[in-house]
Order: structure tokens, then C-alpha cells, then sequence
């Protein structure tokens, strides 16, 4: 399944925040339930974040960060507000933007103790730093001068890492599945990966993040999620080692201490609602599948995965706290606001 292809709608109310009473009554056994395995375990806020619709309301929620300041941020692509911040109990604070039809990644940087976002625009077909605030501030246009693209239709980015030393990669997710490097200053250094079914290849590069686990030797760990596997590449676009995880569509990888925290916004055969939120350890090995079966592994590696409760339809992104609670934003799930995962 390729999600930009999967536009019908599923006809089922999504298992996260509505408000139609039908739908309310449909959610009460997963009220307070506690999902996940081992020390991994998560009971669900079925109420958090949820706004009055008709005022603030949201199409696919795409992706969420933690702000230097705590607050928990949204990008949803209704252009009504494309971002929507939170505090961590679910309060609004505010809201803005109405220019990025295609919102669809989020990264945030700390710049000389400055918070700036990175909204990767899949319909603008480029990367749009702005401040908190929402001013733009750089663009990252199509790369025309990759020589890897003949039109802007053609490259679709999802998600982009920003290094310590202010370097730039670009995920296309959705397009050829090259990942751009660029400076700070938006010239492009090197391009790699591309289409591919090889190990150095990508089938949907959907996410990508910086992990710096090892102190001194930072690396690229990319998604290829077609492929149920998370890549690592060196920092220059070296192809290192691959992790497959069988039955698990996986989203952008986010690190938070030395656990990886992935949505994985299908299991199993790929088929609709059927998503859950994967949690690797240092070893990058699955230990907890909130909403999925228990992980296992043999001799030959993860048995395939698939959801066993269904509290969530399509999870997009995790957000971890400075609590380690999770809040889950789903693509596709009826127009609904985030689910929260408080830690147990």
C-alpha cells in the first residue's frame, strides 16, 4: 500500500477524538486501558487535545515536536491552522499558519538558543524553516540542480534532520527517494539513496533523524517503510546497516534517550486501521508495541507484526515528553486530534 494512493476514506469513526456520541460510546473500553510490554507500558488519554472543530479543526494529523518551552507542537494539514500548540495536558495556546496545504513533516532545531521549525510541504514540493512564531525565515526549494529531477511534481518531501553543524537532510519521501544534504545555508552537497529494492536503496523514504546515541560517530537513520525496515547511513550518505521489522510499516524514527520510537501506521499485510507505535532499545531491537502484538524474536530475527487492540487507525508520529508519555498524531483517522500515551 502506497499511502499518497490511499485516499478513500475507511468509513469507520476513527479510535481517537470525536464528537459524535456514537463514536464516544465506540471508544469507553480503551478509556484508561493500559497498552504496550515489558517497561514500556502506557495507559491512554482518550481525551487529550480535543477543540472545538469548527474553530481549530484538522485534516491528517501528520507530526508533533516538544518546543524548548514544552509546549507540544501539531502540524496538520487543514489550512485553517496548520499548526496548533499545545501545553502537555492538552490545553490550546495557539494556533497559526494557513500556507502549507501539503504540511507534512516536522522537525524542530535549536538554533543560538532560538526554537525554528522545518515544515517539509509535500503539495509546495519544498522545505519551509519558520520561527515558532511562524515567520519564514528560509526556503528550501526543489532542487533542480540535483540533476535527479526534471520537475517540481516529481520531488515530494516528507522529512528532514538538521545536524549539529547546521547541515540540512531532506528525505523525499514521496518522490524518487533521494535524501538532499544541504548547508545552513541551503547549497546542496550531496544527494543519495534513490528508488531502489538494494540496501543503499529506499521504497518510501519516509522519515529521517540524526542519532547521535554514539557520541562519536553521528549517523542517519531513514525509514524505508514499504520495506519494514529502518536504514543507517553515515553522514555523508554511506549506506552502514539495515534493522527489519516484519509486519511493521514504520514512520519517522524519533529518538528520545536511547530508546527509537517509531508510528507505525500499518501492520501485518499493510491493510487500513491497523497501526500501532513500535519502541526499540539501544540495540535497536523491538521491545514494546503499544496497540501491537508482543514482540518476539528468534534465531532468524522479529517474528511479523501486527495490531492486536484497536485504539489507533493510522499512527503518523510520536512525540515523547520530557515525562517519556507519547502523543500520537494518526493520518487519515477521521479528522481527529491526537491520542496521549501516559507512562506507566
Amino acid at each position: 500500500m502506497q499511502r499518497r494512493g490511499f485516499i478513500k476514506q475507511t468509513g469507520l469513526t476513527a479510535l481517537g477524538l470525536v464528537a459524535a456520541p456514537s463514536a464516544l460510546a465506540a471508544l469507553q473500553p480503551y478509556k484508561d486501558l493500559v497498552i504496550g510490554h515489558g517497561t514500556h507500558r502506557y495507559k491512554i488519554d482518550m481525551d487529550w487535545g480535543a477543540l472545538d472543530s469548527s474553530k481549530y479543526p484538522v485534516n491528517d494529523c501528520h507530526e508533533m515536536v516538544q518546543d524548548s518551552k514544552g509546549r507540544i507542537v501539531l502540524l496538520t494539514n487543514h489550512t485553517q491552522n496548520n499548526v496548533i500548540i499545545y501545553d502537555t495536558s492538552g490545553k490550546l495556546i495557539e494556533t497559526w499558519g494557513t500556507e502549507f496545504p501539503g504540511a507534512h513533516g516536522l522537525t524542530l532545531n535549536v538554533e543560538n538558543g532560538e526554537d525554528f521549525l522545518y515544515i517539509s510541504d509535500n503539495a509546495r514540493h519544498e522545505v519551509i524553516k519558520t520561527t515558532l512564531e511562524g515567520q519564514i525565515v528560509q526556503v528550501f526549494p526543489y532542487p533542480a540542480d540535483s540533476g535527479k529531477y526534471e520537475k517540481p511534481e516529481q520531488y515530494i518531501p516528507t522529512e528532514t534532520a538538521v545536524a549539529a553543524n547546521g547541515d540540512v537532510y531532506v528525505a523525499d519521501g514521496y518522490g524518487l527517494q533521494y535524501i538532499m544534504h544541504y548547508n545552513a545555508k541551503g547549497e546542496l552537497l550531496n544527494v543519495f539513496g534513490g528508488r531502489g529494492a538494494t540496501d543503499a536503496h529506499f521504497n518510501n523514504a519516509h522519515g529521517i533523524c540524526i542519532d547521535n546515541r554514539d557520541a562519536n560517530n553521528p549517523s542517519l537513520l531513514i525509514t524505508a517503510r514499504q520495506q519494514n525496515s529502518l536504514k543507517r547511513f553515515s553522514m555523508d550518505g554511506k549506506y552502514l546497516e539495515r534493522y527489519d521489522f516484519p509486519g511493521a510499516f514504520i514512520c519517522r524514527p524519533v529518538i528520545q534517550g536511547n530508546q527509537v520510537y517509531l508510528a507505525t501506521i500499518w501492520s501485518g499485510d499493510g491493510s487500513e486501521g491497523t497501526g500501532f507505535v513500535s519502541i526499540l532499545d539501544e540495540k535497536n531491537r523491538l521491545v514494546s508495541a503499544p496497540g501491537g502484538c508482543r514482540p518476539h524474536y528468534t534465531d532468524k530475527g522479529l517474528t511479523p507484526m501486527y495490531q492486536t487492540v484497536k485504539v489507533f487507525q493510522h499512527p503518523h508520529d510520536v512525540c515523547v515528553d520530557q515525562d517519556e508519555n507519547l502523543y500520537v498524531a494518526q493520518w487519515n483517522a477521521g479528522k481527529t486530534y491526537p491520542i496521549k500515551l501516559i507512562r506507566q
